[in-house]
């Protein structure tokens, strides 16, 4: 983060402090009231806890053309994808993900697409297994989710250092997770909502869209694991019924998942990039497609099985989903593990 932002960023933080006017709104405010003065560790925890629900900045007396020119949401902003860029592993790799996210993802995605339509094996077929042994889908995907995970640990545990986190203890991690699993902020001080695509009025919208988004991910991931267990520990290999656990959380978390995407695109449109990172609003964007295309594509494969069009669909999806597990630990894909973590800290400070 460049010193103009980390100034720029605390003269803000410092003006609210002193006004206070939004306390109720978030947990950023309650955090920043225990202090007098701010380091760029503070600014660290701040800006990755700060949903950027901007309800302050449309409830501020401070804003523009005030002489303050207060925008505490574009500032934390800034600070925040700063701090992914930096605490991450290359950190050039990182940067470039953000201001370049669509060029590198286009150019990972063909690229992978290429590779897998390469790799298919016979022509013909009913089943994903007609074109890709499960042994070489095992190869090739589990490298590509586990690395990037690594990845994403290793710049937690530097978070976690530089924002002086201690020991988590399990009501910690469970106040976190809580606060996670609701958005509770995202909700307003007074549970109204947030003001993100309307300054005029408050929404419940964006929350919903998160939620379907989150939610949907989780049951796709939670159809893989379910599909993991049948295999090796219950030695009942794909492929699965359209009525065994694995289709039937894939599908729901699919249409979830397309449907939130697409409810989150419709709000960006009409949401104010100078109330964000401006600069890193193409990084927004491609991270939101890639999760659409994953779980549309998933769903058009689903429909397309056992018809010519199936192998190219595919490679297309498997395409898509190596694309966001190598691009995870650098686009904003890894804003829900550095929230989390900001999340348990605050926790910790107010003793939960």
């Amino acid at each position: 983060m460049s010193v103009n932002n980390q100034a720029e960023a605390r003269r803000q933080i410092e003006i609210c402090n002193a006004c206070r006017y939004c306390e109720g709104f978030c947990a950023v405010f309650p955090a920043m009231t225990k202090q007098r003065t701010f380091s760029l560790t503070d600014m660290t925890q701040f800006a990755n806890l700060c949903h950027n629900c901007q309800g302050c900045y449309h409830a501020c007396q401070y804003t523009a053309p005030h002489e303050f020119a207060v925008n505490l949401p574009a500032a934390l902003a800034e600070v925040r994808t700063a701090s992914w860029e930096r605490l991450s592993t290359p950190t050039w790799l990182a940067k470039r993900v953000q201001t370049h996210g669509g060029l590198v993802a286009g150019l990972v995605l063909f690229a992978t697409i290429f590779f897998l339509m390469w790799m298919q094996g016979v022509v013909g077929g009913n089943t994903f297994y007609d074109y890709f042994s499960h042994n070489a889908l095992v190869a090739i995907f589990a490298p590509a989710f586990v690395g990037p995970l690594v990845v994403i640990a290793w710049s937690i545990r530097r978070y976690w250092r530089e924002v002086g986190g201690e020991t988590v203890r399990l009501s910690h991690l469970l106040s976190a997770l809580k606060a996670a699993a609701n958005l509770k902020n995202l909700s307003g001080g007074q549970q109204q909502g947030c003001q993100y695509e309307d300054g005029d009025r408050y929404s419940h919208k964006r929350r919903a869209g998160h939620q379907l988004t989150m939610y949907g991910f989780l049951l796709c991931f939670a159809s893989t694991s379910t599909a993991t267990v049948m295999h090796y520990v219950l030695d009942m290999p794909a492929p699965y019924a359209w009525y065994t656990l694995p289709k039937i959380l894939g599908v729901i978390g699919g249409i979830m998942l397309s449907v939130g995407t697409l409810f989150l695109m419709k709000l960006k449109r009409t949401a104010n990039p100078e109330l964000g990172s401006a600069s890193r609003w193409g990084g927004d964007w491609v991270f939101i497609w890639l999760l659409f295309l994953t779980a549309s594509t998933g769903l058009l494969l689903w429909m397309l099985g056992g018809t010519p069009l199936m192998p190219l669909m595919l490679a297309v999806h498997l395409g898509c989903v190596l694309t966001l597990f190598l691009m995870m630990p650098y686009s904003k894909m890894v804003h829900g593990f550095f929230r989390l973590a900001a999340l348990t800290r605050d926790a910790q400070t107010n003793g939960s």
